[in-house]
């Protein structure tokens, strides 16, 4: 993981088209016209699913060796192996799409069913089906729109998934966190708190793009992967699966823009586009503008930036509104804020007369300044944000609704899963109230249906601990500090971000 990897060419700001013929996101992303590559490895054929994909290798040692080259023939890599591989990536349980088809019934004949999605994949005759629409609720009280694929288009799009990823995981930036693989959120949460201890940050910018997945721009994100991808093929089954649209009763409502939420494709194909609008161009700007310290965390499309100097944090933020505009994209702006934030940002909020430094919430934690009560050091402090806790709690206590005449044993062990899991999140140095905090509405929540389900089967609170305590996990730290754990990842071959 490393915090300062160059991007093969400079990024420049937008101009005009010039006369070679090029594609204009290579003149607007000042890049060089691609080169063709001409020993591409074919897919080896195996047996074996862990050996599926050894046919990428070749593609990953060419991207990683040449960083313009621009790979002409990658769809002989969907072999019926790597589409094994990618059924059984999928979820068990995910719910099916508009055919009904589930994980479990596919699996019947599976090789069979394989056989014939691979010849009609290279027979030009795959058919992309529309997504089924779902409306989830968010923790701020608003609702996300959920496509839900067929089965065998989540299984070839999950297929492109492992040939992007041999591409683009040899360019991707390090800052870059969200939906790649061997990352996750306590990475980037580490890297954040080892680079704002680490570097001079008195600012943070905390950036969130405007319904992204929604906004992102078809030609745009077609450019983009021209910069690698010349398999006319495998461009033309992304351009599909982002213009198949949704079902809306028994009309098809086409999509003109945004990739589908739910896809198995859209996490990867929003990296690349923000690679390309963002990425690159914040590593520009940090080389080239930044005179002071400058720290960079991105994951997906939640960005959260680290500055020393408060002029150039605000000379950044009007520049990226600028850039993201340019490619059609806006800031959130109730999400997006700069604050003073830092080892000396109690000092300077006491000084000025104002009060405790504001805070930022950042992949489901709340970020804050505190001091060590040992010696008065500067330390970052973490909560659990208290929107989403509160989230949780309403769908636990709505699912024990439903669990209202199980044994007390069947609901313990389903508590038991629910704790276990939250406490693997959430479980990080200084966030020990909170998790208390948690239990202990859990419980109150439990014990309040319990006594509810008959007026006779009173149970005290005493009595109720010592028949359920042995379904609740002891309240452990599971994440070491952050510092910590961010030099065991990058084993000393990154600095701060």
């Amino acid at each position: 993981m490393h915090a300062d990897e160059k991007s093969d060419k400079a990024v420049v700001p937008m101009k005009q088209s010039n006369k070679e013929g090029l594609p204009l996101a290579e003149v607007v992303e000042g890049r060089a016209l691609p080169k063709r590559n001409t020993g591409q490895a074919t897919a080896v054929r195996t047996q074996s699913r862990g050996t599926a994909s050894n046919g990428l290798a070749g593609v990953r040692q060419a991207a990683r060796q040449k960083k313009d080259v621009q790979f002409t023939a990658l769809l002989h890599h969907i072999t019926i192996e790597l589409l094994e591989q990618s059924y059984f990536a999928l979820k068990r349980n995910s719910a099916p799409g508009l055919d009904g088809v589930t994980w479990h019934t596919y699996g019947d004949n599976l090789l069979e069913k394989l056989t014939a999605l691979h010849g009609l994949i290279h027979q030009g005759s795959y058919r992309a089906q529309p997504a089924r629409r779902t409306m989830i609720p968010k923790a701020d009280g608003t609702e996300r729109p959920l496509s839900i694929l067929c089965l065998e288009d989540k299984i070839v799009q999950q297929a492109i998934v492992y040939v992007l990823e041999a591409i683009y995981e040899e360019s991707f930036m390090g800052f870059s966190y969200g939906f790649r693989p061997g990352r996750g959120q306590h990475d980037a949460l580490d890297a954040l708190s080892a680079g704002i201890y680490r570097k001079k940050v008195n600012w943070v910018l905390d950036a969130d793009i405007q319904k992204f997945f929604d906004a992102m721009n078809h030609d745009w994100l077609l450019r983009f992967l021209q910069h690698r991808i010349a398999d006319k093929r495998l461009l033309r089954l992304i351009a599909k699966w982002l213009k198949i649209g949704v079902m809306n009763g028994s009309h098809r409502e086409a999509s003109v823009q945004g990739a589908p939420q739910g896809a198995v494709v859209s996490p990867i194909l929003a990296n690349i586009y923000l690679h390309y609008v963002f990425d690159l161009w914040s590593q520009q700007w940090r080389r080239q503008k930044a005179q002071g310290d400058m720290i960079i965390i991105r994951y997906a499309d939640d960005t959260v930036l680290g500055f020393e100097y408060e002029q150039e944090a605000k000379r950044f933020l009007q520049d990226m509104q600028e850039r993201l505009q340019a490619f059609g994209l806006t800031l959130h702006p109730d999400k997006t804020q700069l604050i003073r934030f830092g080892r000396h940002a109690i000092s300077d909020r006491k000084r000025l007369g104002e009060r405790k430094p504001e805070t930022f919430d950042f992949l489901g934690f709340t970020h804050f300044c505190t001091q060590s009560k040992k010696n008065g050091a500067f330390v970052i402090g973490r909560q659990t944000i208290k929107k989403r806790m509160r989230a949780t709690l309403h769908a636990i206590k709505s699912e024990l609704r439903k669990r209202w005449h199980d044994p007390l044993p069947k609901t313990g062990e389903w508590i038991q899963k629910v704790l276990q899991g939250h406490m693997n999140y959430f479980s990080v140095s200084g966030n020990d109230s909170s998790i208390w905090l948690f239990f202990n509405e859990v419980r109150r929540l439990w014990l309040h249906r319990i006594r509810r389900r008959s007026q006779k089967g009173f149970m005290s609170w005493d009595r109720f601990v010592r028949i359920t305590s042995r379904f609740f996990p002891r309240v452990r730290l599971l994440h070491p500090h952050p510092c910590y754990r961010f030099d065991v990842r990058t084993q000393g071959r990154s600095p701060v971000r």
